[in-house]
C-alpha cells in the first residue's frame, strides 16, 4: 500500500487544506459505481485512488472568483 507524506503534493497543489477538499470530493465520487479512475488501482481505498491521481497530475482544480453569493441555496 502506498503512502504520501505533504512533502510529495510540493508543486502539485498550493496548500494541503486545498489537498483534503479537491482529496475528498474526488474520493466521493470514485465511490459511485459508474465513476472510473485516472490511474491504475493498487488500493481499494478511494481517498488512496484521489490522492494518487491529483500526484499525478490527473485532478485538478479551479478557483472560483464571485463573492460567494452564488454558493448560498
Amino acid at each position: 500500500m502506498a503512502t504520501f507524506s505533504p512533502e510529495d503534493f510540493e508543486g502539485k497543489i498550493d496548500s494541503l487544506y486545498r489537498l483534503v477538499i479537491v482529496g475528498s470530493r474526488r474520493a466521493a465520487q470514485i465511490s459511485k459505481p459508474e465513476a472510473r479512475p485516472l490511474v491504475p488501482i493498487r488500493s481499494k481505498k478511494p481517498t488512496m485512488v484521489a490522492l494518487e491521481e491529483i500526484l499525478r497530475g490527473k485532478v485538478g482544480y479551479r478557483l472560483e472568483t464571485g463573492d460567494g453569493d452564488e454558493f448560498i441555496e
